[in-house]
């Protein structure tokens, strides 16, 4: 089962770090909605 984990992880490497790109950003953008009302 490593074995596999491993071989999943070396063929998609360049998506995973586009995936964990996209949950920063989509993180990122919930803490901002979230503290958007105690601006106003």
């Amino acid at each position: 089962m490593l074995t596999q984990i491993k071989t999943a992880f070396s063929r998609s490497q360049s998506t995973i770090l586009q995936d964990a790109a996209g949950a920063i950003s989509l993180v990122v953008m919930l803490v901002v909605a979230l503290h958007l009302p105690t601006g106003f």
